[in-house]
């Protein structure tokens, strides 16, 4: 008996696989948010490229740090550190000093993702632990919006390069967010301000046309469950309709919660984190809208006046459960009956 020429390779199922690996989906991801990046910087100038450079470049560092403290072959070039440093750098504030954007780096790494085991074990979005963590250590430099001046390109708000752990001191400060002004001063933007991201807040708070063509992107590309944005932006749309017809008054309406604040980039880029989402397609759109309904429960009777981080970070925390309650019927089996099958 001639033994054999190859090794058998035997494997639990799923057997189709896409086509595409980790680092050329993650890759993918990047290019999507390339030009909501680059609008970030347009809009809020070297700032706004500072922030994300030392987002990127802290997330890196800390996953490349503990990968060879801990025996293990660097895992850096599968782009998914990457993303994680862009959205962290996308969720804060112009003009944030950059001391705090490196801890928020390094607090997503090595807290959000590399304490869960790494990239497919983390439950939570990473880039939204680090920025939980920002905002719950440092509000007043999470919530504090410098005014951009004319020559953004060439020159840095005094509180950008502030030294660690020193109270920054800021040029100017603008006005409040839309959804600041509008839930505590009952003030409301002008809806192509808030589409082309002509606004007063997070770098990612930009041109939401460029977010939602991100998205367009991957799911054309079977990259991103496109069930989870839409499930989360129609929730959004019919609550806060609900409540606008009932007092148009006192309750925003339905384009303005679409269009404002950080909706746009956490339903497109992050409640669709593969890893921390449900499996299945019934259980992405209850993911998503428990999403959307916790979002408007935030904004319209929350103490803040935004809330898409934290309704995500609980859509995380359910998800397994949500899997759990939806998981599909075995090929060829029955449903058990009380009493027999």
């Amino acid at each position: 008996m001639t033994s054999l020429q190859k090794t058998l390779e035997i494997r639990s199922s799923p057997h189709i696989g896409s086509g595409n690996s980790v680092d050329t989906i993650m890759f993918h991801v990047v290019l999507a948010l390339v030009p909501v990046s680059a609008y970030s910087i347009y809009a809020f100038g070297l700032t706004s490229l500072l922030t994300l450079l030392t987002a990127i470049a802290a997330c890196v560092v800390t996953e490349h740090l503990l990968c060879r403290l801990n025996g293990r072959a660097t895992t850096v070039g599968d782009w998914s550190v990457v993303i994680t440093g862009l959205l962290l750098g996308l969720t804060l504030p112009p003009g944030i000093p950059l001391w705090m954007v490196a801890v928020g780096g390094v607090i997503a790494v090595g807290l959000g993702k590399f304490l869960f085991g790494g990239l497919g074990y983390n439950p939570f979005n990473p880039a939204l632990v680090g920025r939980a963590v920002l905002q719950a250590t440092f509000p007043v430099a999470l919530t504090s919006w410098p005014v951009m001046p004319a020559d953004r390109f060439s020159s840095l708000p005094t509180s950008t390069l502030a030294w660690p752990f020193v109270e920054p001191t800021y040029d100017a400060i603008s006005g409040a967010t839309p959804l600041a002004a509008w839930k505590f001063e009952q003030q409301t933007t002008a809806t192509a301000d808030l589409l082309f991201g002509s606004t007063t807040g997070s770098t990612g708070e930009t041109c939401a046309i460029l977010i939602l063509l991100g998205g367009v992107y991957l799911a054309s590309r079977r990259m991103m469950s496109w069930h989870i944005p839409v499930a989360i932006l129609l929730t959004v749309a019919m609550f806060s309709g609900i409540l606008n017809l009932a007092d148009p008054t006192t309750y925003a309406s339905p384009l303005f919660m679409l269009l404002s604040g950080g909706l746009m980039l956490g339903a497109v880029f992050m409640a669709s984190d593969m890893v921390g989402s449900p499996m299945t397609r019934k259980g992405c759109v209850i993911y998503g809208v428990m999403i959307g309904v916790l979002v408007v429960l935030i904004r319209v009777w929350g103490g803040m006046p935004e809330g898409v981080m934290y309704a995500i970070l609980l859509g995380n925390a359910a998800a397994p459960h949500i899997d759990n309650l939806v998981q599909p019927r075995v090929y060829g089996s029955a449903k058990t009956q009380e009493g027999g099958t």
